[in-house]
């Protein structure tokens, strides 16, 4: 059995429309139009234990909405969700114990205190015993490397070390479910890959299941084998992240390196051209003209290498977030 399961989820919400104008606002107080907004529209989902799942989409499409539906914090229009057995709207106190919610544009932490009193008061909120929460504040906060951090005022962190104590902040119960929104929004590559680090080895240590949404596809290839991909409330792909490469990826991108004195006059017959720096070149080529192409261009010209590569995941994903999805789910 799934310890999340998703059937049919969908949330529409009511939105007012404001006219403009002085006018407009006053005809609105005794007569008020509103605009149906379908957030999330009828997606079906299950993950296992100890899966880390990313969660991609753009801004807009619904995957912030699902995790809050996931927590408890707002009601579904329709549909049937389990999260370890609960229907997380009811918010039952034995279900709030097994799950955390991280929000990369949220604080949890007391912004005057230091780290370490907030820890406390997350102690006391879990009920967690002494030896219990020693040891797992002092795995998390040696594994981040901020234990000399603990008593300095979480305002005089930077981002990375505030997020890096977010993190030991909700993971401080021992969660078995942990639902991250774009932790790692806004922060340098180095705070990256710290807290990139730690989630994988605390998954692998602790089995926990992980839903993670990132506008950073480096955090995505890093932690998540499986990813969903949904866009204007739809679910249109949930498989292996490579599967998105046969999926949605209609060309190869195709490098070149010609040998002294065999550069071509132009590229207009070649394909489209991505870079060009001689004596090497990039192209564009359809997937079913690759063969057919390469095998023409070693016969009129001398190469010294050929390298055939499918085109970067960010572009790939760039494109489906781009583009209408037909009835089928597939994108047009």
């Amino acid at each position: 059995m799934a310890e999340i399961e998703v059937k049919g989820l969908r949330k529409i919400y009511r939105v007012h429309q404001k006219p403009q104008g002085l006018m407009g606002s006053i005809r609105s107080l005794f007569r008020r139009r509103y605009k149906m907004v379908n957030a999330v529209d009828g997606i079906t989902f299950g993950i296992e234990t100890g899966e880390m799942v990313g969660f991609l989409g753009p801004n807009g499409a619904g995957k912030t909405t699902t995790l809050k539906v996931l927590s408890g914090l707002i009601y579904p229009t329709e549909g049937e969700v389990r999260v370890l057995g609960y229907v997380p709207w009811e918010r039952k106190n034995a279900y709030r114990r097994q799950f955390a919610l991280l929000m990369g544009q949220k604080n949890q932490l007391w912004w005057d205190l230091p780290a370490s009193e907030s820890f406390r008061l997350h102690k006391e909120i879990y009920a967690i015993e002494d030896a219990q929460f020693e040891r797992v504040q002092g795995t998390l906060t040696e594994l981040l490397n901020v234990k000399d951090l603990l008593n300095q005022p979480v305002r005089e962190l930077s981002l990375g070390e505030r997020m890096k104590m977010e993190l030991i902040a909700a993971l401080l119960h021992s969660p078995r479910i942990l639902f991250l929104d774009e932790p790692t929004i806004g922060l340098d590559v180095v705070a990256q890959a710290s807290i990139r680090r730690c989630l994988r080895e605390y998954n692998r240590d602790q089995k926990v299941t992980v839903l993670l949404t990132s506008h950073y596809m480096q955090d995505v290839e890093a932690l998540c084998d499986r990813v969903l991909v949904i866009n204007h409330g739809k679910l249109i792909h949930d498989g292996p992240l490579a599967d998105i490469v046969k999926r949605f990826a209609r060309h190869k991108v195709v490098t070149l390196r010609f040998h002294d004195g065999a550069w071509p006059q132009g590229f207009d017959d070649l394909g489209e051209v991505v870079s060009e720096q001689r004596p090497k070149v990039t192209l564009r080529w359809p997937r079913e003209a690759v063969a057919e192409r390469a095998g023409r261009l070693l016969n009129r010209y001398a190469i010294d290498d050929i390298t055939v590569e499918d085109p970067p995941i960010e572009e790939l994903i760039g494109q489906v977030f781009g583009s209408e999805t037909k009835p089928g789910g597939a994108p047009s």
